[in-house]
């Protein structure tokens, strides 16, 4: 993934590795709870049900917008760049897609957002990006 002289982060992008649909969402729901399916962002971002309080906090103080998408709607152009592995998050830049953290990582984060904008943030630097209107 080439990354431009200008890679100012236009927004965050995670990729679920579950499906979207409602058929998939409860295929998902049943085989975790069975121990048959884990995808360690969705255990930072949801409970057993709803989203956590604490993921929508953490997202917030990202100061760009976090998007997030299953493996079966995630746009084209993402997929692409992380060669559809999931789960995954994902930096739009000025100069296209640059992944931050894979399935590794975010299984290092034990569901905590938290830990999740530590990682991220660490990436960022890591990577020479930039926040909107740093420096």
């Amino acid at each position: 993934m080439a990354i431009a002289s200008t890679t100012e982060i236009t927004r965050l992008i995670g990729v679920y590795d579950a499906d979207g649909t409602t058929l998939g969402e409860l295929k998902y729901w049943v085989a975790a709870r069975l121990g048959r399916a884990h995808c360690a962002l969705c255990d930072i971002t949801h409970g057993s049900v709803r989203e956590k309080a604490e993921w929508r906090e953490c997202r917030r103080s990202f100061g760009v917008t976090f998007d997030t998408y299953h493996r079966d709607d995630q746009p084209d152009a993402v997929r692409a760049a992380v060669a559809g592995r999931t789960p995954v998050v994902v930096a739009e830049s000025s100069g296209g897609f640059v992944e931050l953290l894979g399935p590794s990582e975010l299984e290092a984060c034990k569901g905590s957002g938290e830990a999740l904008v530590q990682a991220i943030e660490q990436q960022v630097a890591t990577r020479g990006l930039n926040w909107p209107n740093t420096e």
